[in-house]
């Protein structure tokens, strides 16, 4: 089966086709990257699998449905060549949607009472889910009744206890707001755990596992016997974690006292916490870590307080976790920092060696969403198709 991973962001749509026989047994065949939809100029980039990467193409997208029309143009076509020969060869499309709410406990088939609430969670997550649900639309109005699957972003961290989702707010705004705590990159934070069960060669349901994605959002899970029981991120993607440009944990107090002071509306304060912080905000450098290590190395100290925050930052939620499980069996670092960037990864793990243990394993594993999407898309197709006794 060929099935198309789409990833809708407000403006720009990532994409991998895949061809599965099974769970073990997939191909990558094409992936690629539409930016800036609805600006004058968008930008193109499409790589079929075995050929070397493209240069960014400049094009003229309005919305959504154009850039997946162009995305399937591009697949069929290819110039040369097609990778598929009709677009009707796309057995399923998985998408990725980032908030499920308390709804959504795993990746589900995608019918109009789910299309209901994707929008009904979209007040949680109002930059994401109507671009997620723009995608979804728009594949539906392409290729009609292919079947669609949504894969959440929350769904993995749905096995946290009450003691670790709720704050201490009055309980009457978790039963009227549902203000809790939901966790994200869960479909990172679950591929990388299946990842690192397979090299230590046991069982998911028998590990302890500290799954720390780092990249421009950061996040860190404990995952024990194979579920999230806590994780760094809250009721939004800016509590935790020092990142690019979120603020991570603070004192509410401080938001309020700068509202005050500088005269900021709630959009304004946002913008600030959630754009203008992190390593950008601290450093007053970049929101790249890359760019903030340079700085460093040439002796600029505020990039160096930058990268010492974020070190401790990890330090303190790897201890908290450990503390939480009662030692761990691995530490695993994954995404565009934790996988490329050494230096944070062995300052991040330096002074807490009597923590861990000589057992525990420090693995680093290239995480992969797309692929485990795929994955999920093709399970849920073939059992509802083997429900309806379709072959």
């Amino acid at each position: 089966m060929k099935i198309l991973v789409i990833n809708c962001g407000s403006s720009s749509v990532k994409y991998r086709l895949f061809d599965i026989k099974n769970a073990k047994n997939f191909l990558l065949l094409a992936k690629g990257l539409i930016e800036k939809i609805g600006q004058r100029v968008s930008l193109f980039t499409h790589i079929p699998a075995d050929e070397e990467g493209l240069k960014k193409k400049k094009v003229n997208i309005h919305n959504h449905q154009e850039a997946i029309s162009l995305i399937i143009k591009a697949l069929v076509t290819n110039g040369r060549r097609g990778i598929l020969q009709s677009k009707d060869e796309i057995g399923a499309v998985g998408h990725r949607v980032v908030h499920g709410a308390e709804e959504f406990t795993g990746s589900t088939l995608i019918t109009n009472d789910v299309v209901k609430s994707i929008k009904r969670s979209s007040r949680l997550a109002p930059l994401h889910n109507p671009p997620n649900l723009a995608g979804i639309n728009a594949v539906k109005r392409i290729f009609g009744g292919v079947p669609q699957v949504a894969v959440f972003d929350t769904a993995f961290h749905q096995t946290l206890p009450r003691h670790a989702y709720l704050y201490g707010l009055p309980y009457k705004y978790y039963m009227k707001y549902h203000i809790r705590r939901y966790g994200f990159h869960g479909t990172s934070h679950r591929y990388v755990a299946l990842e690192a069960a397979k090299k230590l060669k046991k069982p998911l349901n028998s590990l302890r596992l500290i799954t720390c994605h780092l990249g421009n959002g950061c996040s860190i899970t404990a995952v024990n016997r194979g579920k999230s029981i806590d994780t760094s991120m809250g009721f939004t993607p800016l509590e935790g974690l020092l990142m690019g440009t979120r603020c991570g944990d603070i004192d509410p107090a401080i938001i309020l006292y700068i509202m005050k002071t500088e005269k900021l509306n709630p959009d304004e304060m946002n913008d600030l916490l959630n754009k203008k912080s992190g390593l950008k905000g601290v450093s007053k450098v970049s929101s790249d870590m890359r760019d903030v290590l340079a700085a460093a190395k040439r002796g600029n100290k505020l990039a160096k307080t930058a990268f010492d925050i974020f070190i401790y930052r990890i330090k303190k939620y790897i201890g908290a976790y450990l503390a939480v499980m009662g030692g761990a069996d691995a530490i695993i670092f994954t995404a565009g920092i934790g996988e490329n960037v050494e230096v944070v990864q062995n300052k991040a793990l330096c002074g807490i060696n009597r923590l861990i243990g000589k057992k525990t394993r420090i693995l680093v594993i290239p995480t992969d969403e797309e692929l485990l999407i795929a994955q999920d898309t093709f399970a849920i197709v073939k059992k509802n198709k083997k429900q309806k006794g379709i072959k």
